[in-house]
């Protein structure tokens, strides 16, 4: 399959180009302290990172800002961008706050008011966002792990020069930007220093979906987009040769006795380590949502090891018996049985979800078997989960803290803001909305799923409009009638979503002080990215581009440091957390170019991607000689499992 370029790419060659070249130069990083990065599944505690509003140097070199003046003008950012009536650009939602430490939400051309927008300009405008993320990094932060913007250095999560955390989770968006100079220099950096004899322990889930899952997507777009493949035909195999090696020590955690992977494992030593939290229980989430890479790895080696260790996770996973197909949070990897009964798509619960529907397609719809788990999930969380806010009728995805028949709590994470999108994704398989409605298998439950992505994704949306700042608090709260009105008893519209900062819909929602930080998360604009792809409703890119204003207005770091995340989204100007995650550039940043980019890049209809974004093909499974390799154990009409529950075979020891 081929896909089209980006439109409007810039000639590396050209004067634009060298400037760049010069202003920013080569640098790298001295980072010494250890640790692990913020994941991805899990909510940061509140309180990490600086507190108060950052110190920023107000003296600057008169040479340095002439120079960034002509880098802002060639990258066609213009501080005075006047709308058609003359007035500065961007002086819509949250502009009367005042500049704050992100006050150049007005050098992007893209907002200009006008009766037609430039999605084009403004996709660029997301492409320049990147760029000085990406540049403030490899000038401050070069090799590092972890990123801080505000105080501009950086650390390694692994000794010696880290796990290319930030680079390698970067690689596939800049592909899809073209940025071939910048990819140079990554690839360069994984080729010479990239090392996985590591002798601590690094997080299973983690390594897969950002170091894995990069590496392998990298090695498939530049075999699809034209002037990625490296000169050098002796070099076009090293992604997938990094993936190779890196896949076969992360193969030690799958060596537990029940086939659930150990939720870290050693590089160095290739040994599966319990979780050091939770009662020694790894996340469900984490443990579900590594097939993808493996089955995708598997199919361009060939070796059968990684498809079937990945594969058995599931297997013991449904062998529990899944109460209406909604699974505890935690899951022993000695025993594979389920730890608690809580019940939430947030932290911990979220991806095994998305993985159900994605596997379906990722091996064109040869393993029913994953969207009949898919199916059965969905009916129950419209069954358990789904209720509306008490006034204005928003649909909550609620969790259950006790199970299915405990108490309904109406917390919300961010990270629940991936469901609407993958609603839409199955229930369309990724075509156009229109197309789909013409194939014999549409009918009342695609529709009804197609209104509940809506009123998901709207409910998403919310939680970035009902703060002063337009960016949503990491987990956000609902009030609900007493008993609570559920989506299995009727099926309830919302209220519009008024921009006025006193518009009364935003009494339903309430952010808490311990939830009020906001970590750059994609969630809602992955959803958005999908919702537009599908219906076409130019509503989706309309709220995207009011996000994307919204962090780069609060979150731009002056003297070139690039974007942060921030304490508390109900406060302007937000106090910084000095720390940009590698997701920014992985995913949010990419999934607002794909929104505001043309559909032909990565159609959906040909990819899946995973949790952290990076595009794989969808493929056929038998050309390998790949099958599902397990059966599901039956079910009653209560959906009880008939039958004795499949023995656990491999005897691996357990770790220490």
């Amino acid at each position: 399959m081929s896909f089209a370029l980006p439109r409007n790419v810039p000639n590396f060659e050209n004067a634009q180009r060298r400037l760049e070249d010069n202003v920013w130069g080569k640098f790298t990083g001295n980072g010494t302290e250890n640790g692990l990065p913020m994941y991805k599944d899990k909510p940061a505690s509140y309180g990490r990172g600086p507190q108060g509003r950052s110190r920023l140097r107000r003296r600057r070199n008169v040479v340095f800002v002439l120079l960034g003046v002509l880098v802002l003008y060639w990258l066609g950012w213009s501080g005075n961008a006047q709308d058609e009536a003359g007035t500065p650009a961007n002086t819509g939602k949250g502009a009367k706050a005042g500049a704050g430490r992100g006050s150049g939400s007005s050098w992007f051309g893209g907002g200009k008011k006008s009766a037609s927008v430039d999605w084009t300009r403004r996709r660029d405008d997301v492409r320049a966002a990147f760029l000085l993320s990406w540049n403030a990094y490899k000038e401050h932060g070069w090799g590092y792990d972890e990123y801080h913007p505000v105080s501009k250095n950086g650390r390694y999560m692994a000794q010696p020069n880290g796990m290319g955390w930030i680079i390698v989770d970067a690689l596939d968006t800049m592909m899809l930007m073209n940025l071939t100079k910048e990819l140079r220099d990554a690839r360069e950096w994984i080729a010479t220093t990239l090392s996985w004899d590591k002798d601590q322990d690094v997080n299973t889930f983690e390594t897969t979906i950002r170091m894995l899952g990069g590496l392998l997507s990298a090695h498939y777009l530049q075999e699809t987009l034209p002037g990625m493949k490296p000169e050098n035909a002796n070099e076009e195999d090293l992604y997938l040769e990094k993936a190779t090696d890196l896949a076969d020590r992360l193969m030690g955690a799958y060596e537990s006795p029940s086939g659930v992977p150990w939720a870290s494992v050693v590089l160095s030593t290739g040994k599966g380590e319990a979780s050091h939290a939770d009662g020694g229980a790894s996340s469900t989430a984490e443990a579900t949502t590594l097939q993808l890479e493996m089955k995708y790895l598997a199919y361009l080696t060939g070796e059968e090891n990684y498809w079937t260790k990945a594969e058995k996770v599931m297997q013991v996973v449904d062998d529990n018996g899944a109460r209406d197909g909604l699974v505890p949070i935690f899951i022993y990897a000695d025993r594979g049985d389920f730890r608690g009964s809580e019940i939430r798509l947030g932290s911990r619960g979220d991806s095994y979800y998305e993985y159900l529907i994605k596997q379906y397609y990722q091996t064109q719809q040869r393993e029913p078997i994953y969207l009949e788990m898919w199916d059965e999930a969905l009916e129950g969380v419209k069954k358990h989960l789904l209720t509306y806010s008490k006034d204005y009728h928003f649909t909550i995805l609620a969790e259950r803290p006790a199970g299915v028949e405990g108490r309904l709590h109406p917390k919300v994470d961010h990270l629940v803001c991936f469901m609407p999108g993958t609603i839409a994704l199955a229930a369309t398989g990724g075509i156009n909305l229109t197309e789909a409605k013409k194939l014999p298998s549409w009918g009342k439950k695609q529709e009804e799923d197609m209104e509940l992505a809506r009123e998901l994704t709207k409910t998403c949306m919310g939680m970035y409009l009902m703060n002063p700042t337009g960016l949503a608090g990491e987990i956000t709260h609902f009030k609900l009638d007493d008993p609570p009105k559920m989506y299995r008893q009727e099926i309830l519209k919302s209220a519009p979503l008024d921009t006025a900062e006193d518009a009364d819909w935003k009494t339903d929602f309430e952010v808490k002080p311990a939830d009020a930080h906001n970590l750059q998360r994609p969630e809602t604009v992955e959803s958005l990215f999908y919702m537009w792809r599908i219906t076409g409703d130019e509503q989706y890119r309309s709220w995207g581009w009011d996000m994307f204003e919204s962090f780069v207005k609060h979150t731009l770091v002056e003297n070139s440091g690039g974007f942060t995340s921030v304490s508390d989204v109900r406060t302007i100007p937000p106090p910084s957390r000095d720390n940009m995650e590698s997701f920014w550039l992985a995913e949010t940043l990419k999934y607002f170019y794909l929104l505001f980019g043309p559909n032909d890049l990565l159609p959906l209809e040909d990819i899946v991607l995973n949790t952290e974004a990076h595009p794989f093909p969808r493929f056929d499974p038998s050309k390998k000689r790949f099958k599902t390799g397990w059966k599901r154990i039956p079910r009653d009409e209560k959906g009880n499992l008939v039958g004795r529950r499949a023995e656990v075979t491999d005897t691996a020891p357990q770790p220490s």
